[in-house]
Parts: C-alpha cells; sequence; structure tokens
C-alpha cells in the first residue's frame, strides 16, 4: 500500500486522512506546523472597520473563543459587517456563528480572493486582517496599494515540529517508505524542508500541494510539484493524490 505523508495540523487532519483510506492509500500524519493560540490581544471595536478577512479555519476558531468570551456584545456587529474567508471550511466555522461571507473564489487562495474585490470595495476604507503568524501577508498588501488601510491581528501562531518527530519522518523517506509528500499551506511546506534539514529525496516521492499559493511556496525553494487539485478543498486533494499514486 502506498503512503502519504499528512503534514497538516493533527485536529485538522483526521478527514483528510479518511479520505485517503477511502482510496486505499495508507497514510502518516506528521504535523510540521503546531498551532497555538496568541495572548496579549484584546478583540476590538469592530464598529471602526468596514470588513473583515478570515484567510484560514485557525483564525476563526482563536479570534470567535476570544470574542465569545471577553466581547460577546461584538458578535452583532461582526455579523452585519462585510467578511471574507479564504476557502470553504474557513466560511463554513463563520457561519456556524451566524457570520455571512462574501462570495468564494473556485481558486481559494488570498492572491484569487483579492482579484476578485472591486477596487471600490477598498479604496478609503479600513479593514481587520485575522491572521497567523506565518503569514504571507498578500491581503494587506493589496488593500495598501488600492488606497486602503489594514490592522493586523495575529491571533495564533505556527511553531515547527520537535528534533525527534523530524529525524522519524527523515529515516522514513530515506528507506523509500513515503510515496507522496501533501502540503496545504506554504508554512507546512517550508517547516517539512527545514525540519528534513534538505530538500533532496528519493526518486519516485511525489509532491502534493493544495492550491497555487503552496505549490509556488515549494517552487520557491526549488522543488517540482507533481500533484494539484483542481478544486482547493481537502476532498478534491484526496481524490488528486490517489488519482497520481494509482495510476
Amino acid at each position: 500500500m502506498k503512503t502519504v505523508l499528512v503534514t497538516r495540523p493533527k485536529d485538522q487532519a483526521a478527514s483528510f486522512v479518511k479520505k485517503l483510506e477511502e482510496y486505499g492509500l495508507d497514510s502518516i500524519v506528521f504535523p510540521t506546523i503546531e498551532i497555538r493560540p496568541v495572548s496579549g490581544w484584546k478583540v476590538p471595536d469592530l464598529s471602526l472597520f468596514d470588513g473583515l478577512f478570515f484567510t484560514s479555519p485557525n483564525s476563526v476558531t482563536f479570534f470567535m473563543e476570544q470574542l465569545l468570551r471577553d466581547s460577546p456584545e461584538e458578535l452583532k456587529t461582526l455579523q452585519q459587517l462585510k467578511v471574507w474567508a479564504v476557502g470553504k471550511t474557513t466560511a463554513e466555522d463563520l457561519a456556524r456563528h451566524g457570520v455571512k461571507t462574501q462570495p468564494i473564489p473556485k481558486i481559494a487562495d488570498a492572491v484569487t480572493l483579492m482579484e476578485e474585490i472591486d477596487s471600490k470595495t477598498i479604496a478609503g476604507h479600513t479593514f481587520l486582517f485575522l491572521r497567523g503568524s506565518l503569514s504571507l501577508g498578500t491581503i494587506p498588501e493589496v488593500i495598501k496599494k488600492r488606497g486602503g488601510h489594514c490592522i493586523e491581528l495575529t491571533v495564533y501562531e505556527n511553531l515547527p515540529p520537535s528534533l525527534e518527530e523530524s529525524a522519524k519522518i527523515k529515516s522514513l523517506l530515506e528507506q523509500g517508505e513515503l510515496s507522496c509528500l501533501s502540503f496545504t499551506s506554504p508554512s507546512t511546506a517550508v517547516n517539512f524542508f527545514e525540519a528534513m534539514g534538505t530538500t533532496a529525496f528519493p526518486a519516485g516521492v511525489q509532491i502534493a500541494a493544495i492550491g497555487t499559493t503552496t505549490a509556488n511556496a515549494l517552487k520557491k525553494l526549488g522543488l517540482q510539484v507533481d500533484i494539484i487539485p483542481d478544486s482547493f478543498d481537502a476532498p478534491s486533494f484526496a481524490k488528486a493524490i490517489a488519482k497520481a499514486m494509482n495510476s
């Protein structure tokens, strides 16, 4: 049975692993980022903003936890604002709190999201961007270029894997036990190869990226991306990997 390395956080990996199993693929979960909430920030007065941007389920989780705990009165304001989400899962998590999001682009990355927002919507307006510690800063950069103002709020941090776990995975990779390395964000890719200490790996191992942003991060590392799904979500990603593995 072919084995896929899953690099996403454990709490997000279960459904993806199950999909891979349905396609007859084994998997090993090796979170290359550990997600932890950032302390010391306060929920701002949301009435000061014209809109909010969430780029991952983690940004929703940690922001909403603190909002509901410390400033529940802000939920009503949030529900009335324009809110953008990168990806279906992020939008669905917001919907559970009664927060409606703007139309989601088929290509679920920040670049495409910003391309589909009219410049008039941004110019002269102020936005709140909920981010992780490794955010690429695409959204604030575009907002600034288009004459808007963006406040960035880091609500979670990404930590690298332990040396012990990294050594185990490196050994499996060198022994040819892994058929495919799958990455669901630029940070999972960068952290993985930093943990390995090299971008070299045995011939025949395929690299899969969930979307173009992740693929571009891998290409910057000098790597060839073999698998990218048509739709940038976990079910489509699992299907694309299975197709490549079984062909």
